[in-house]
């Protein structure tokens, strides 16, 4: 009986948690977000780009205002739980967050994206089978971070298997992912890229790099950051310097015979909010 107390306790403050991160999220752009944003309108030399900026800017402030969503694909919830010692792994986590995205869909109102991937029967709610996306993993807090991810830029990301040799393709395999996506991402966009692991670890690290602040760059991630915006795709596919707000890449060890790329496309509104979970 206490097991099951402890259980319900723990799986209605994710609900909560949960519910209020997603509500952040689809409201409200992060800082550092938003930071990228002004500053690539600042300097920004195309008079449409500019235009677009304008719009982009505008369409944030009046989201914030009215408590609307930032845009009208509000996405599929993608959901990062990181778990201290003292907090037990079970299956009231997944119970707690798939509670939290029902209730947030409710509340803001969430257009209801989840459908079954070959009849296309709408769930109502954005949860299904395999929806949320949940993942888990150790930390010193216990925090439950939601990532609404849209589905024009999630369908024109991308991943290959490069050889060893070909390491130094790596940043040309990133430009063509976007040079074949155009303006169907809804450009400046956003790239996580994932490098190394096997073919799932290389997408997730992709989807993961979304999550590091964007209005830094290391080195590399700078270069390839130039080589996109040299596309001059711009703005909504109109033209313009900016078609990459920022690269942050992920890395981990992989097979010596195989080298896995993947690249996450987002849109300019990254959206995602952490809130910690009190129990």
């Amino acid at each position: 009986m206490m097991i099951n107390s402890a259980d319900s306790t723990l799986s209605g403050a994710l609900a909560e948690a949960t519910e209020r991160a997603l509500v952040e999220a689809e409201l409200r752009l992060p800082p550092d977000v938003l930071a990228v944003l002004r500053r690539a309108a600042a300097t920004e030399r195309n008079e449409i780009a500019r235009q677009e900026f304008t719009n982009i800017l505008e369409n944030v402030e009046l989201a914030r205002e009215r408590r609307v969503p930032i845009c009208q694909d509000t996405g599929v919830p993608v959901v990062y739980i990181t778990l201290p010692p003292d907090v037990p792994f079970s299956a009231s986590l997944f119970t707690g967050v798939r509670e939290g995205v029902h209730r947030a869909t409710a509340a803001i109102p969430l257009r209801p994206n989840v459908v079954d991937p070959l009849t296309r029967e709408n769930t109502g709610d954005n949860t299904g089978v395999g929806v949320p996306v949940v993942h888990v993993a150790p930390g010193d807090r216990f925090t439950v971070t939601v990532l609404p991810k849209g589905a024009g830029s999630e369908n024109v990301s991308r991943i290959g298997m490069l050889l060893p040799s070909q390491a130094a393709e790596v940043p040309k395999f990133v430009v063509e992912t976007v040079l074949l996506a155009g303006g169907r991402p809804c450009p400046p966009v956003i790239l996580g890229v994932g490098i190394g692991g096997t073919f799932d670890a290389a997408a997730a690290l992709a989807k993961e790099a979304l999550l590091l602040p964007v209005d830094t760059m290391d080195r590399d991630e700078q270069e390839i950051c130039d080589a996109v915006n040299a596309l001059g795709i711009g703005p909504m596919g109109l033209g313009g310097d900016t078609t990459a707000l920022a690269v942050k890449v992920k890395r981990a060890d992989c097979h010596t015979a195989s080298l896995p790329v993947a690249v996450n496309v987002q849109c300019w509104a990254c959206r995602r909010a952490t809130v910690e979970v009190r129990w």
